[in-house]
């Protein structure tokens, strides 16, 4: 007799949503666009060795060549160098930024969800901060911590600080709402009855098993939380309440071009492209998580 076939491995979870985001031509492009703008950002500069920061009076108002692929401004910077120097810190406000709001809304959201006595006092709080005018907010927020934290970090790190906490303090409530739902639908599901039942702490059962199974809201907040700060980061630079004239950003070097709009119009444009396909190409991941993580999709 011929012994029966061996069961094939069941299928890894991540495996299935890896399969369903590939299906996702939206996703995919996004992502990679995004890996793209990643890697020209912080390794470029080991092939492209410029400094940002060096200038050249007698090349200033350079237009693209092949000494500066992408021209240069009027102290005669090279526009390419600035825009990875800049795209460096507007990615890394925007990851950090998103990191913080994540755990402040994942946080809330979780106690909000599993301890009923806390769900009102929380939600009002979440309420609140939805109330408030978020722009007019974060300028109070620079105007009064921009001093004091220059000169306890620096100016560079003091409004690097400022800034991930301004903007994470104030875009953790989409987040915290969304965890909230699912733990509310969760802590009712059987598994959790059951743990319960066997005397799993409340401690125990929001690590073991709820948080596990609210990963999805979060990764997908996580990739559209990027986009927001890196637009809101770009808004405070443009206005001129963001990092130092000689720290660049792309907020700060559309701040800088529009003042040569008529003469240079392309020095609005690059900082402006790059902020629209990293703001796009995470929305557009977002899109595709969120189609990957939804159970209804796999199963089809």
């Amino acid at each position: 007799m011929t012994e029966p076939a061996l069961t094939s491995t069941p299928r890894s979870q991540w495996r299935d949503v890896w399969d369903q985001f590939k299906r996702h031509r939206g996703a995919m492009v996004g992502a990679g666009l995004f890996l793209l703008i990643i890697a020209t950002v912080f390794l470029g500069p080991y092939l492209w060795t410029i400094d940002p920061t060096y200038i050249d009076i007698r090349a200033r108002d350079q237009g693209p060549g092949w000494a500066h692929p992408l021209g240069t401004d009027q102290l005669g910077r090279d526009t390419l160098a600035r825009m990875m120097a800049g795209g460096r810190t507007s990615i890394a406000v925007g990851l950090t930024a998103m990191l913080l709001a994540l755990g402040v809304g994942g946080f809330i959201g979780v106690i909000a969800g599993f301890f009923r006595r806390l769900d009102g006092p929380l939600m009002r709080l979440t309420d609140l901060f939805l109330s408030l005018p978020l722009l007019p907010l974060l300028l109070v927020m620079v105007m009064l911590f921009r001093e004091q934290l220059s000169q306890s970090f620096g100016p560079e790190t003091g409004i690097f600080i400022l800034i991930v906490c301004a903007i994470g303090l104030t875009s953790w409530m989409p987040t915290a709402r969304i965890v909230r739902s699912d733990v509310l639908a969760l802590k009712e599901r059987e598994f959790i009855l059951a743990a319960r039942s066997v005397g799993t702490t409340n401690a125990g059962l929001i690590t073991r098993h709820i948080l596990p199974n609210v990963l999805s809201p979060i990764m997908v907040s996580a990739t559209l939380g990027i986009a927001n700060a890196i637009i809101t980061e770009s808004a405070l630079s443009f206005l001129g309440l963001g990092f130092p004239p000689d720290f660049p950003t792309w907020g700060r070097l559309l701040n800088d071009a529009t003042v040569y709009i008529q003469d240079y119009p392309e020095r609005v444009f690059w900082p402006g492209l790059a902020i629209s396909l990293t703001v796009l190409s995470a929305n557009y991941m977002g899109d595709g998580l969120r189609d990957a993580l939804d159970p209804r999709a796999r199963s089809k």
